[in-house]
């Protein structure tokens, strides 16, 4: 019997480069609320070896401290929680051996809200007009927008409520501006096929003959990396075992809350 192998990845995270803006609300639930946070510099320091940044904390009663981090995209919300959690487990450990609960609320956050985001997504055709109206038109049957899918509704692990939404935006290869409208239909379809095989909860798709945007929910075990190039390697696959995309991709967190959500 021979043995089917898995394709080869195209892009992998050696040969593309990133463009990211990354931002997580984390609440971890003491047992006990701390008296202050003399910790939060020990803590800020540890978790910056791992590429993780801690840019503000607040105590939330009766026994919450919810973290506002930005990181870059090779750290999923699983890995994410561990290296905050352990960190602080171990600053503390002296004077609180059992300082927090395990469970955990992770949420995604973004300069713009999950609304704008997706009718950002939702108008992509309005925002760039090309020079035929009628290719135009029969565009806009290639565009998704998934009535079915609501990114505000939470997810859950065994020790997690979390909202992990992303905007991923990768660009055409040059070619595709000659495609015709069978070619991107053809295109559309596959989002929705991967999607669906790859557990994305997509909710909108903006597709142009040059680039494509696209707003999903994914399981806390991926990283916006992971996401991305599953998405560009499955499509690439999908379409010929061929470099269609550029090296090259943008992700973005969002949610139901923006940036200034933690200084309220």
């Amino acid at each position: 019997m021979t043995t089917m192998t898995a394709p080869s990845p195209i892009y992998t995270p050696s040969n593309v480069t990133p463009a990211y803006r990354l931002y997580w609300s984390f609440d971890l639930f003491w047992h006990t609320l701390p008296r202050d946070a003399s910790w939060l510099p020990s803590l800020t320091d540890a978790i910056r070896t791992h590429e993780i940044r801690l840019l503000r904390h607040r105590f939330v009663p009766p026994t919450t401290s919810q973290f506002l981090l930005s990181t870059r995209p090779m750290h999923s919300p699983q890995q994410i929680a561990k290296y905050v959690k352990g960190n602080l487990r171990h600053i503390v450990r002296e004077d609180n051996p059992d300082p927090f609960h395990r469970n955990y609320g992770f949420r995604s956050l973004g300069s713009s809200k999950r609304k704008v985001v997706e009718r950002y997504i939702e108008n992509q055709l309005g925002h760039h007009r090309v020079a035929d109206p009628r290719f135009e038109e029969q565009m806009a049957e290639c565009q998704i927008s998934n009535t079915e899918v609501d990114l505000s509704i939470p997810r859950r692990t065994s020790h997690s409520r979390y909202w992990y939404n992303l905007h991923l935006v990768f660009v055409n290869d040059a070619r595709w501006r000659e495609c015709g409208l069978d070619w991107f239909r053809s295109f559309r379809d596959w989002i929705v096929r991967i999607a669906e095989k790859r557990g994305f909860s997509l909710s909108k798709a903006g597709i142009l003959p040059d680039h494509v945007h696209l707003a999903f929910g994914a399981g806390s075990e991926k990283s916006p990396e992971d996401a991305a190039m599953c998405w560009m390697n499955n499509l690439a696959h999908a379409l010929g075992m061929k470099p269609v995309f550029q090296a090259g991709y943008y992700v973005a967190t969002f949610g139901e809350y923006d940036l200034g959500a933690l200084a309220e």
